[in-house]
């Protein structure tokens, strides 16, 4: 007999629904057959309206969106990246660029708080660095940085190239890419487009591509050139994840069925849920106007043991996660992104309460002049 499945609040991989797999079940095509064509554009089509951005060339790769942020700076740095650092993320951007032999920078900012944009405008005016790296939604902290500030002052330099690592927050949360002047938009399927993983997605600008076309070493599985040389027929120069593909497609048509603002509310509404359960029993990681609309990461301010307490809600058929590196135990994170609802958050935020005795522990403390309530 089969287990009941075990419900995920983790920042990724996230709960897939029934209806997805099955269409991810259809039978196979060839990859550079018409069929295929036909499919890759209907997924690209989509994604423009989704992201916001209908001049910018939409990539699909069959990888995780590590391989298209290591693209990203292989096709688009010459010069000297300038790697935003604020958790254990947006550091990836940075090891990307030294294990791909780019010259690069750090600015580093407090785990937990989000980036100051002054000191970035201060950086980028030295004129070292024609690319810049930076997160939008840090899953490691739950914090999340603010797009429009930063992209009145990407707008300064117009020979910079902006990469965005949007992998926990794309379609949990409103990325008006075009408008924005973000060049490179990237990030996973296994999270906000709740799909099983193995499947990255980019948005990139025409003035990324024109960069790239002046980088004689490229790569070669994520070569830009060669991924629109194959776009114009609509395909991928390697081997496309067909069945993941096809889950997609399915997957863009309900998210727009759902309605853009409204699939935004419903994670925004999730989150301050969350926000307000932590700020009553704990204490907020990241100050609750920098905080993730897709992942709440918390204090552990009563130091109760997290592993442990993700045994207890395994036996209820539930998984939480912990902090991340070296916040384990430290904080806690519940995801509340893709096919979650307020259900679900109010049945994870019930059970822990019960597990941990926080209601209990809150009437003990109580002084009795509430008359009990």
């Amino acid at each position: 007999m089969q287990k009941p499945h075990v419900k995920l609040f983790i920042p990724g991989p996230t709960e897939v629904a029934p209806e997805v797999f099955e269409a991810m079940s259809a039978p196979m095509i060839g990859h550079r057959q018409k069929v295929y064509s036909d499919l890759h554009k209907k997924i690209k089509d989509k994604l423009k309206t989704v992201l916001y951005a209908p001049n910018h060339m939409m990539f699909l790769s069959a990888s995780s969106a590590t391989g298209l942020m290591e693209g990203f700076l292989r096709n688009c740095t010459a010069k000297r990246n300038l790697s935003c650092i604020c958790g254990a993320f947006s550091l990836r951007w940075h090891e990307i660029a030294i294990g791909n032999g780019k010259e690069a920078d750090t600015l580093n900012f407090d785990w937990g708080k989000p980036y100051d944009n002054k000191e970035i405008d201060k950086a980028l005016a030295t004129g070292k660095y024609d690319t810049i790296t930076t997160v939008y939604n840090e899953t490691s902290t739950g914090v999340k940085n603010d797009l429009e500030e930063l992209s009145q002052i990407m707008k300064k330099y117009p020979n910079v190239i902006w990469g965005v690592d949007a992998v926990s927050g794309m379609m949990g949360a409103k990325i008006e890419t075009e408008k924005l002047g973000i060049d490179f938009l990237v990030a996973s399927v296994q999270k906000c487009f709740a799909l099983p993983p193995g499947l990255a997605i980019a948005a990139i600008s025409k003035r990324a591509m024109e960069r790239a076309k002046t980088i004689p070493v490229r790569g070669f599985y994520f070569d830009f050139l060669d991924y629109e040389k194959y776009d114009v027929k609509d395909q991928t120069p390697a081997t496309p994840a067909v069945s993941l593909l096809n889950g997609l497609n399915f997957q863009l048509d309900r998210i727009i069925a759902e309605g853009l603002d409204n699939r935004f509310k419903r994670h925004h509404d999730m989150a301050e849920r969350v926000r307000d359960w932590a700020e009553k029993y704990f204490e907020l990681y990241p100050a609750r106007s920098a905080s993730s609309e897709t992942v709440t990461c918390i204090k552990n301010t009563r130091g109760f043991n997290i592993s442990d307490m993700n045994k207890k809600l395994a036996e209820r058929y539930i998984h939480i996660s912990n902090g991340y590196g070296d916040l384990k135990e430290k904080t806690f994170r519940i995801a509340h992104m893709g096919e979650l609802t307020m259900k679900d958050i109010n049945e994870v935020l019930s059970i822990m309460e019960e597990i941990w005795g926080l209601n209990k522990s809150e009437k003990a403390s109580c002084c009795g002049s509430c008359g009990g309530h």
